[in-house]
């Protein structure tokens, strides 16, 4: 052959090479001179979408849908191996048959705790990993927990559940969760969950302490300012996330008051009671994420309930995102009895509508592959979970933006504005119950000495409650420090622990009796446990998640700690820290001052101090009625006529079938006076709107806060309604000797009831209106007629 003939073959035999490799690059979607579809920054998200679930393999495909927390052990034993594990998870190596993980559930908690440096820096290594490393570049979508503020080292921590909730500020609540979502941004975390808005309906259980209030309007106005503040107009912007709602539909009065207790409530009461909250979170507000509840709801477990996860929440609500499993969420539809395999729960929570997996349970793992392979799932169903889940990273724009800047992160987290916040927050969520003879506020010139007793007065963890990132690297202000900061140079501080909150092993009863009769005025801080707490190696928690009790008195020897300090003769002021109502029926009566702190945070010791000596006038209002005993439940304020009767006449055999304290109840330094109640028109139509105005005057000689409250009755109904609602509130700042007016409107969906067919209408009639300062508490009435 001559030398021409052999160098053409040697030119076909490079084209042909080279024509191969191309066209192989173009299938698989690599080819560098001609960008695919997905990644062009240009094209509609669905032709992106479209464009990269077509390249996908069944593999990839299923990956995408495991974003496990990083508590599970699969990942690895501690935290090294924890770390190599992600790293192999996010390239698709860890499990053999499964493809490149779509992202990870509460990382930075579990491994990063050297803070937010740290964090950035390790996101950005795992997305260089997703976007280099595998096959498709496909970014990773992360999500941590935001209860109440960013958990995770370096956070901001707020108060939780209640304490945000009484502060009735919907203004507050958009602070506090725009501070969480630019935290969790700036360190390349995409998505905050555990944002519990459905209502609190059984105390008892331990995780209702995450959850705002009792009542259905406040949770629902609580939601919207939530998803406004944590996803704002563009999720794509530096400062903003998902905001993932919790636990859909609600698991807050289960059966025995116990974690995943079933959830045996009728359709009526789920869409009166449950679902307002999702209806203004997702079908006003727009959210884009969905946990699952754990318990069964009419006998079907939630995360295998096609009718929840689909029919109500995708087709009435116009859900538009990602529905997340609980943890162990699908092995709870194996732990119902209805399936015996891991196999099946997958098949059955993919038919219903969950579209990730956060528990690295094999329901959503190898098994699944092998589902769609025997033609027992189809691959429609595979695909509707990825396309959603596709959607969202592009919509944040993880495509274009995977990477954050570590410095910047490190700038813009727990930041002296976001301390100040957190410390006003708390400040507002702290409920004055009782100042028998105007005991509060003290005069820190005129105390010489002062007792500070109690398990909680200075226990950093009590005051923060569950969700709080594992390693605390801020510094905490205990109600100690608070009031130590707070006092006169001159004034003695005694600090006696006294007892536990649970154990009796501690015993320092007398002693604190003796500090107490020494000081001018006794503190005694008492409450409950974290889910966390340990003495000596024993898990000693009782409050959070999976720390449920029985009754909602002080455990432990607190009370008799109380009494004793009491029987000094010396004033006594009682501080409670705690994330659910306790039922203090002898402190009630007997002490002079009591102040409810609920969980007030990292800045909580100085929001108490605040309130004890002045600086701050008390404004905090109960999202939740007090019981004066577990036996009452349930004791929410809404209740229907049925019950007024007993509860307001003979009562109880033993007790008067009273609240404690009711709902919307706050007490302030000063006095606020309610006048010139108007309602215009006093007939309506059924479609139109009712103004309400009422003028509210400081008479007192402080400035302070008031929330005024207003409720409405049905008054006549063709099905029972409740004898009262709150349909409106307005926290309202006044000067001495200062009056304002607030206003409300009340729409026809504010006069909406369900139908003897579950159909919501707005009945003819006369509808009665309340106005004041809390449930009971009403200053002044009025009416109006509905007219055909």
């Amino acid at each position: 052959m001559s030398f021409w003939r052999k160098f053409a073959a040697a030119l076909l035999i490079i084209g042909l090479i080279l024509m191969f490799s191309n066209t192989h690059s173009i299938i698989f979607g690599q080819n560098k001179s001609v960008t695919p579809v997905y990644l062009d920054p240009n094209e509609l998200v669905e032709k992106r979408v479209e464009d990269l679930l077509g390249r996908m393999t069944l593999a990839e495909k299923v990956g995408q849908m495991n974003m496990p927390c990083v508590y599970v052990g699969g990942l690895g034993k501690d935290i090294p191996a924890k770390t190599e594990g992600c790293r192999k998870f996010t390239e698709g190596k860890h499990v053999e048959g499964l493809g490149p993980g779509g992202g990870f559930f509460t990382l930075a908690n579990n491994i990063l705790h050297e803070g937010t440096h740290q964090q950035a820096e390790y996101f950005n290594e795992l997305q260089k990993i997703a976007i280099e490393k595998t096959r498709l570049g496909i970014p990773l979508l992360q999500t941590e927990e935001g209860t109440h503020g960013l958990m995770c080292s370096g956070g901001t921590i707020f108060p939780e559940g209640l304490g945000i909730g009484s502060a009735w500020n919907m203004d507050l609540v958009k602070e506090i969760y725009t501070i969480a979502a630019k935290e969790a941004r700036s360190v390349g975390i995409h998505q905050l969950f555990t944002l519990v808005v459905e209502p609190n309906r059984d105390p008892r259980l331990g995780r209702n302490e995450e959850g705002y209030s009792e009542c259905p309007y406040l949770c629902s106005r609580i939601a919207e300012s939530i998803v406004g503040a944590v996803q704002g107009d563009d999720i794509s912007a530096e400062d903003k996330v998902i905001a993932g709602l919790c636990h859909y539909p609600g698991q807050s009065e289960p059966v025995s008051g116990m974690e995943r207790g079933a959830m045996e409530i009728s359709e009526r009461k789920l869409r009166e009671v449950f679902l307002p909250p999702w209806v203004a979170g997702i079908k006003k507000a727009g959210a884009l994420g969905v946990m699952a509840t754990y318990p069964t709801i009419d006998g079907v477990p939630a995360h295998s309930s096609y009718r929840v996860l689909t029919k109500i929440l995708r087709e009435e609500l116009e859900f538009k995102g990602l529905v997340l499993g609980e943890g162990g969420g699908l092995s709870t539809i194996m732990r119902e009895r209805t399936v015996e395999t891991q196999k099946e729960a997958g098949i059955n929570g993919l038919k219903a509508g969950v579209d990730v997996g956060i528990s690295y349970e094999q329901a959503y793992m190898i098994p699944l592959i092998e589902s769609v392979r025997e033609g027992r799932v189809s691959m429609e169903l595979i695909d509707r979970s990825v396309r959603r889940i596709l959607r969202i990273k592009f919509l944040l724009g993880l495509f274009e933006k995977p990477y954050v800047d570590e410095e910047y992160a490190a700038e813009v987290s727990h930041t002296k504005e976001h301390q100040d916040a957190a410390l006003r927050a708390a400040r507002e969520g702290i409920v004055l119950l009782k100042n028998e003879n105007n005991l509060l506020p003290l005069s820190k010139n005129n105390i010489k000495s002062i007792a500070v007793i109690g398990p909680n007065a200075d226990n950093v963890r009590n005051q923060l409650g569950d969700y709080t990132s594992r390693a605390i690297t801020q510094d905490i202000v205990t109600i100690l420090d608070g009031i130590k900061s707070k006092v006169s140079p001159g004034t003695k501080v005694e600090y006696v622990k006294g007892c536990k909150v649970l154990l009796t092993d501690l015993n320092e009863i007398k002693k604190a009796a003796k500090a107490a009769k020494r000081a001018d005025v006794a503190v005694v801080v008492v409450g409950e446990n974290e889910w966390s707490a340990r003495d000596n190696g024993k898990r000693v928690g009782t409050n959070g998640e999976g720390w449920d009790v029985a009754d909602l008195d002080l455990t432990g020897l607190q009370q008799d700690l109380i009494k004793a300090v009491y029987e000094t003769g010396t004033p006594t002021i009682v501080v409670l820290i705690n994330g659910r109502p306790l039922s203090i029926r002898w402190t009630a009566e007997h002490i002079p001052a009591i102040v409810e702190a609920w969980l007030p945070g990292e800045k909580g010791g100085h929001a108490v101090a605040d309130i004890l000596f002045g600086s701050c006038n008390p404004s905090g209002r109960l999202a939740i009625t007090v019981p004066r005993h577990a036996g009452q439940l349930p004791v929410y304020y809404n209740y229907m006529p049925s019950k007024e009767r007993t509860t307001k006449g003979r009562g109880y055999a033993n007790m008067s079938a009273e609240p404690l304290y009711e709902f919307g109840y706050g007490l302030s330094y000063t006095k606020f006076e309610y006048s010139n109640l108007q309602i215009s028109p006093q007939e309506i139509g059924v479609g139109s709107k009712v103004n309400v105005s009422v003028d509210v005057e400081n008479v007192g000689k402080r400035a302070g806060k008031e929330v005024v409250q207003l409720y409405i009755n049905d008054f006549i109904s063709s099905i029972s309604t409740p004898v009262k609602e709150l349909k409106g509130f307005e926290k309202i700042a006044l000067e001495p000797g200062e009056k304002k007016t607030a206003i409300f409107k009340l729409t026809p969906e504010d006069l909406t009831f369900l139908d003897y067919y579950l159909v919501p209408v707005v009945e003819p009639g006369r509808f009665d209106i309340m106005v004041g300062s809390s449930s009971q508490d009403i200053r002044l009435k009025g009416k109006f007629e509905v007219k055909e």
